[in-house]
C-alpha cells in the first residue's frame, strides 16, 4: 500500500548542496509509539570521541544496523550492524522511494535531553562514496540542524528544524561542500531519535 504524504516535499535552495524536505511523512505507523519503542528495544552504545589527544564520551547513544558486511568506520572506530529488525526494515522500504533512493544501513542517534549534541562534520567516510544519498528521519522532540559551509566564509550558516516524522534528504555535493551538526541547548527537551539511511560499499577484499 502507498504511504501518502502529510507534506509534499520542498526542495531547499542551499548553495553547492542537493536537499529535499519532509515537513512529515506518513510512516505507516503511530510515530509517537515507534519512537518509544527505538527507544526502548535499539541496541544503544556510548562510545568515546577522540579529539586534538583527549579521548571523551560521545554526548549521544548510537545503533547500527544493516546488511552483512555494510560495516562504516567513523570517529576512529569500525562498527558491524546489527541485523535489520522488522520496524527498521519497515522504515527503509518506505524511505527508499521518498528519496528514490536504496540503502543497506542505518545509523540511528539517540539525543536523551537538550544536553546531547552532534558536532559539525560531514557524512564523507570513504565507504559512502564520493556523492552519498543520506535520508535522515527524525522522531520526537524538534532539534535544529545547522550547516556550515566548508569553504565559502561569505555564504550564512544554515539553520532546518527538524520536527516530528520529518524527513532530510541530502544528496549529490552537499558532504563535500557542508558540514552538519546538532547544538546543545538550554532549555529542557525530551528525547529525540534520529535515523539516517545510506548506502555502505563494500570494502574491496
Amino acid at each position: 500500500m502507498q504511504h501518502l504524504l502529510f507534506d509534499q516535499p520542498t526542495p531547499l535552495q542551499l548553495p553547492d548542496a542537493e536537499l529535499l524536505f519532509y515537513g512529515k511523512v506518513d510512516l505507516g505507523c503511530d510515530a509517537d509509539e515507534l519512537l518509544q519503542q527505538l527507544i526502548a528495544s535499539s541496541a544503544w552504545q556510548h562510545e568515546d570521541i577522540t579529539l586534538f589527544g583527549k579521548t571523551h564520551p560521545q554526548p549521544r547513544l548510537v545503533a547500527w544496523y544493516g546488511d552483512d558486511g555494510a560495516s562504516y568506520t567513523y570517529s576512529g572506530t569500525e562498527h558491524q550492524p546489527q541485523p535489520w529488525t522488522p520496524e527498521l526494515l519497515h522504515l527503509k522500504n518506505i524511505i527508499e522511494p521518498l528519496s528514490a533512493s536504496k540503502f543497506n544501513s542505518v545509523l540511528l542517534n539517540l539525543y536523551r535531553n537538550e544536553r546531547d549534541s552532534m558536532g559539525l562534520h560531514a557524512d564523507d567516510e570513504p565507504e559512502l562514496g564520493a556523492q552519498p544519498v543520506i535520508a535522515s528521519l527524525s522522531l520526537g522532540e524538534e532539534r535544529t540542524l545547522y550547516f556550515r559551509h566548508r569553504h565559502r566564509r561569505d555564504i550564512k550558516t544554515f539553520n532546518l528544524p527538524l520536527g516530528h516524522a520529518s524527513l532530510l534528504v541530502m544528496r549529490g555535493a552537499t558532504q563535500s561542500n557542508w558540514k552538519h551538526g546538532i547544538r546543545k541547548l538550554q532549555r529542557p527537551l525530551g528525547p529525540r531519535v534520529n535515523l539516517t539511511f545510506r548506502w555502505i560499499n563494500p570494502t574491496p577484499s
